[in-house]
């Protein structure tokens, strides 16, 4: 996992989007936040900067300080939202995929179309706080990725 500057946010590896609209969670990812216990994970706008979206569960936000998000938006807790249609909530968009045990999230047209990815878009995974972490879709991060000299994963 390497570290594209001094003091600067780990990435886990590149993740492409494949025709299927599947795309493959880093490995390392997948262990340091335990993102397939729950079967499905939580997704939410990334900034206006990296694009992309965040990536966490049920288990991890519902023990944060974010979870007044689950306690406010129940559709989304109790997964009564179909398959990646968003919500909003404090201006952010939020929605959910199933994950299969080895990281794999199907995403929908519809969610590529609300997250302006398109097939074979390369997504960056970082990693963002012990709640959430990061696929990044563009900006000043993913700009250092095509300059890094060191061997970065392609999933």
């Amino acid at each position: 996992m390497p570290q594209l500057n001094k003091g600067g946010k780990y990435v886990f590896g590149l993740s492409e989007i494949k025709n299927d609209y599947t795309i493959q969670i880093p490995e390392q990812a997948i262990i340091e936040y335990n993102i397939v216990m729950d079967k499905k994970i939580i997704v939410f706008t990334g900034t206006e900067i990296t694009g992309g979206f965040c990536a966490t569960n049920n288990t991890l936000l519902s023990h944060s300080k974010l979870k007044h998000i689950l306690d406010d938006c129940s559709a989304l807790a109790s997964y009564k939202l179909d398959t990646g249609e968003f919500i909003r909530y404090k201006g952010r968009g939020y929605s959910w995929f199933p994950i299969s045990p080895l990281g794999i999230v199907h995403l929908t047209e519809n969610a590529m179309n609300y997250l302006d990815l398109t097939i074979g878009d390369r997504l960056m995974c970082i990693r963002s706080s012990d709640i959430a972490f990061t696929m990044g879709a563009r900006g000043p991060l993913m700009d250092k990725v095509y300059k890094y000299k060191g061997e970065i994963d392609l999933y």
